[in-house]
């Protein structure tokens, strides 16, 4: 077992189980970082290469993210070791044994992520009554279905072009993951006078400086099939969205996947993180050097959970829109602000914004 111990400070985390089910084959770790300011909200993530490290840190993710966006949840993170793309019936077994499992922790409240969906959740929701991102038919607001995570990465970038030399129309985009929060900001980008460059899934990248049409590639992956099997683009490896030149780039997949080893093959000028962790403090350090403006995760990407908050507070589609725009917009340009005053990059001025509301509400509960 990993050396859990490390990654915890004051903040957290407030429990760390490791769940094993014979019968399903589950294997499963829930973090349950810190619940001052509420239960904890945060993902599920299924992949075979997950890791106890990489729950740690994505549940604080979502306490920073939860915290920064005013709501009034904690943050916490589950991950299931397996292969999302199981059989749909043994994709439900798995799903509804880790629900069985975390049964007793009310303080915790699963959502959608990497590999799970509202189906997951609507699974989820029936065993235990505690979920967001539910399908419409229960009620639920679909996030990804609609792309809240998607139009909050489109609102962080209008406020970005305040501190940044790039105009929105006109501007060239890459996307790096073209699931549900790659493709989505990739459309309501589109909308604003953006032109999509390049795409990449786990097989390919496909790239045309003329623009792609982002409505074929959406209708490509709803099928199942690679960005590789576009009929338009020139196709390049995978790894090869790093280096488009291009004027805003959205890694939305995987963490990590901007390092030290690779950063410098970046011709960005902006990057807006639309997945959890996808770059290093080095990498983020060797950009910010550099002049490349970069909106970290927990502010750009909050548009999920700010649904899943609404949702769960019995809001509807409309409100959780109009929510995702106030707080994106509001955040966003605190942070850049405070960046540029304070002469630190702008993760730097995120995590500190987070931790004052995270400690200003752990001084007011008698356990947090």
């Amino acid at each position: 077992m990993e050396d859990t111990f490390r990654f915890c400070d004051n903040l957290g985390p407030a429990k760390v189980i490791h769940l094993h089910e014979t019968h399903s084959g589950l294997k499963a770790v829930l973090v349950v970082d810190n619940v001052a300011r509420g239960p904890a909200i945060g993902g599920v993530r299924m992949a075979p290469d997950v890791s106890t490290e990489e729950c740690f840190r994505l549940a604080r993710a979502m306490t920073f993210k939860n915290a920064a966006a005013g709501l009034r949840h904690g943050g916490g993170k589950a991950v299931i070791f397996g292969d999302p793309r199981v059989a749909p019936e043994d994709k439900e077994l798995l799903i509804r044994a880790f629900a069985g499992a975390i049964a007793d922790v009310q303080d915790y409240i699963a959502g959608p992520d990497m590999g799970t969906d509202e189906t997951c959740m609507a699974w989820v929701h029936d065993e235990v009554g505690r979920s967001v991102g539910l399908p419409a038919a229960l009620g639920g607001i679909p996030l990804d279905e609609i792309g809240a995570t998607g139009f909050g990465l489109s609102v962080a970038v209008e406020v970005a072009r305040d501190f940044c030399d790039i105009e929105l129309k006109g501007a060239r985009v890459a996307v790096q993951g073209f699931g549900s929060v790659g493709r989505h900001a990739a459309r309501f980008l589109a909308e604003k006078g953006a032109k999509l460059v390049a795409a990449a899934d786990s097989r390919a990248t496909v790239a045309d400086p003329a623009g792609l049409d982002v409505a074929a590639l959406a209708a490509l992956k709803a099928q199942g099939r690679s960005l590789a099997d576009h009929p338009a683009g020139e196709k390049l490896e995978r790894d090869a969205v790093i280096g488009v030149d291009c004027d805003i780039w959205i890694p939305a997949a995987r963490p990590d996947v901007l390092r030290a080893n690779n950063v410098d093959q970046l011709k960005a000028s902006l990057v807006v993180e639309g997945a959890n962790i996808p770059v290093t403090a080095e990498a983020e350090a060797a950009l910010h050097a550099r002049g490349v403006l970069v909106i970290p995760d927990f502010i750009a990407n909050a548009g999920g959970v700010i649904c899943g908050a609404v949702e769960y507070a019995g809001g509807g589609e409309r409100q959780a829109f109009e929510t995702i725009a106030e707080k994106v917009r509001e955040n966003t340009r605190a942070v850049l602000q405070a960046s540029l005053n304070n002469k630190v990059i702008p993760r730097a001025a995120a995590q500190a914004l987070a931790r004052r509301r995270v400690e200003a509400a752990m001084a007011l509960r008698r356990r947090a």
